[in-house]
């Protein structure tokens, strides 16, 4: 049965207009996004099927273009479409970070942080800068790595956090194992970056770990 042959509450469409994005099922947002099915299959259907191949949304959503376009009903330009949604949530998290005191919405800059960098499949080091009312100036990638780790120089930092004058930085990066579990040696690096930034009067107010759904602080444990 095609979607227009449903009750008209439960069309995704109609659904999502009477009752919020919230009520919908990963399925049915799908669906929207893909706007038709294919031969024999309503979106709904196509979008199921797709959710159990790909093993739900998240892998879906961040397939390689190669992968994604393999089944049915996808192509390059759904892709171009996909991408640009998440790169546009993505931004809207920015502007809203960008308006406000990083330190007063922690889960705001925890979401942000994590869509940028959770999904890469090598480490990235990344920075806030902050000026004195914590208020986000620029997000940096300052270093990237292998899976293995990111060669992170503190130089590097301060060189960058005193051209845009900075008065405090966030530190994040990314385990790409999906173990957010701070090592020796991010507590190391965190350190040497402390000292060089403390040299010039610029605080470090956390350090994120990023992994698979998590997330951990460093000033939460109580080591900044």
């Amino acid at each position: 049965m095609a979607i227009t042959d449903w009750p008209v509450q439960e069309r995704p469409r109609e659904k999502l207009l009477a009752q919020g994005a919230m009520a919908l099922s990963d399925a049915e947002l799908l669906a929207i996004f893909l706007r038709t099915g294919v031969k024999g299959k309503s979106a709904v259907d196509l979008a199921r099927e797709l959710l159990q191949e790909f093993g739900g949304l998240r892998p879906l959503l961040t397939a390689s273009q190669q992968r994604f376009c393999e089944p049915m009903g996808l192509g390059d330009a759904k892709y171009a479409q996909l991408q640009a949604v998440l790169e546009m949530a993505r931004r809207h998290l920015a502007e809203q970070l960008q308006r406000g005191d990083a330190l007063t919405s922690p889960e705001l800059t925890r979401q942000y942080l994590a869509a940028r960098i959770r999904d890469r499949d090598y480490e990235v080091f990344v920075v806030l800068f902050l000026d004195n009312q914590n208020r986000v100036i620029k997000y940096e990638e300052v270093f990237r790595g292998t899976i293995d780790g990111a060669a992170v120089y503190p130089r590097e930092v301060l060189k960058q956090a005193l051209a845009c004058s900075a008065a405090a930085v966030i530190l994040a990066h990314n385990h790409p194992s999906g173990v957010a579990e701070p090592s020796r040696a991010d507590r190391h690096i965190t350190e040497r970056l402390q000292q060089a930034l403390g040299l010039v009067d610029i605080r470090v107010l956390d350090h994120l770990v990023i992994g698979d759904g998590e997330c951990v602080s460093f000033a939460e444990r109580g080591w900044i």
